[in-house]
């Protein structure tokens, strides 16, 4: 369908710049997180093994590391100790971050967090200027909720560095799945700047839709810190056993946070959230019953939409519960994320239903997000 008018097309166009340029900046990210990991000191790494080597653990507590530099000295803050509350029996402190202490390792990080925020400015222009060029939301269909839903998990990331959390580690996997995610908008998603169909015509577009991709991005924020704590409890569990990991594990997990730190974290972020998935689904199945007359018809979206509620809850149940804390927790919130996501991309991708709006095709995808 052409657009209505040449100004439209020239903001979809723009749009598109914006999005191809977002990738630009978001590749310089990528690699610059990549040299600070390069780059950072070595020989800062050795927290969590000090501190589960007996009389060792003192060490690991004591003042800040300094390293010195023309025209004065910069102080690297050391770790917090903290208790691995999966198992309640060892405290471990938190590793020195991808920098790994070093001040150069850490001088290219802040460039790389720089030009996450300029990545972030461009997409977010790019989304914007979707919206602009058809005045209305910008996920309509899954190439729009795709170039939303990476820019709002950036967003979530960048939110979490301002409010001083430990989360400068997620940067490095944050860019590469960011890239992932619009390599596949652009190709295989990618969808004309079009109207919308009659049904998605409601206020309810803006709510429940909003709330959704605001959702996926914590829960996918909380599916990282998840799985990069199975990593580090399975490092921490070697060493506390007398193992010895090798070499690359050990400079890239001791750098990560303790595995206590990163459980506690994941907990955290889908607890949070939890509350506005519910209200997503309640919001959804309004909507439902203004446009087909019906609040809930076990449609496939629906459907898979109330499983990850119960896999979510079941988690949370479950890691409040003594009996699955750690690592059985950890797998069910990993469980109930791939529900998400095969709500997100499976159901809309190989599954009809009243969210389908169109064939599904290469480069023509319909499919409202949620």
């Amino acid at each position: 369908m052409t657009l209505a008018a040449a100004t439209n097309e020239s903001l979809a166009e723009i749009s598109n710049v914006l999005i191809y340029s977002a990738m630009a900046v978001y590749t310089l990210a990528f690699f610059a997180y990549i040299v600070e990991w390069l780059l950072g000191s070595r020989s800062k790494v050795a927290r969590t093994a000090a501190a589960l080597t007996p009389g060792a653990a003192a060490k690991t507590a004591g003042p800040a590391v300094t390293v010195k530099r023309a025209g004065g000295t910069a102080v690297l803050e050391r770790p917090k100790v903290v208790v691995r509350a999966a198992t309640g029996s060892r405290d471990v402190p938190d590793g020195p971050g991808a920098h790994g202490g070093d001040e150069k390792g850490d001088l290219y990080g802040r460039i790389a967090i720089s030009l996450t925020v300029l990545a972030f400015a461009l997409a977010f222009g790019g989304v914007l200027t979707r919206a602009l060029s058809v005045e209305r939301a910008p996920w309509g269909n899954m190439y729009e909720f795709n170039i939303t839903f990476s820019t709002t998990a950036v967003g979530v990331y960048l939110l979490l560095l301002a409010l001083k959390k430990n989360v400068r580690w997620l940067g490095l996997f944050l860019t590469t799945s960011v890239l992932l995610d619009l390599g596949l908008a652009v190709t295989v998603l990618y969808t004309e700047s079009d109207q919308l169909v009659p049904a998605l015509h409601s206020y309810w577009l803006y709510i429940h839709v909003s709330t959704a991709i605001l959702c996926g991005a914590v829960f996918y924020v909380g599916a990282f810190a998840t799985l990069m704590y199975l990593f580090k409890d399975s490092y921490e569990n070697k060493l506390a056993g007398g193992g010895k990991p090798g070499s690359f594990a050990t400079s890239f997990l001791e750098r990560l946070p303790a595995a206590a730190s990163l459980d506690k974290f994941a907990y955290r972020v889908n607890a949070a959230v939890f509350p506005l998935w519910t209200f997503t689904i309640i919001a959804g199945a309004i909507w439902a019953g203004d446009a087909w007359g019906r609040y809930w018809g076990w449609d496939p979206k629906e459907t898979w939409s109330f499983i990850t509620w119960v896999a979510y809850a079941g988690y949370l149940h479950a890691r409040a519960t003594a009996g699955w804390k750690g690592r059985k927790a950890a797998y069910l919130a990993l469980a109930a994320f791939g529900c998400w996501l095969f709500n997100y991309y499976g159901v809309n991708i190989f599954v009809s239903g009243k969210h389908s709006y169109a064939d599904v095709g290469l480069g023509a995808l319909h499919a409202v997000g949620f």
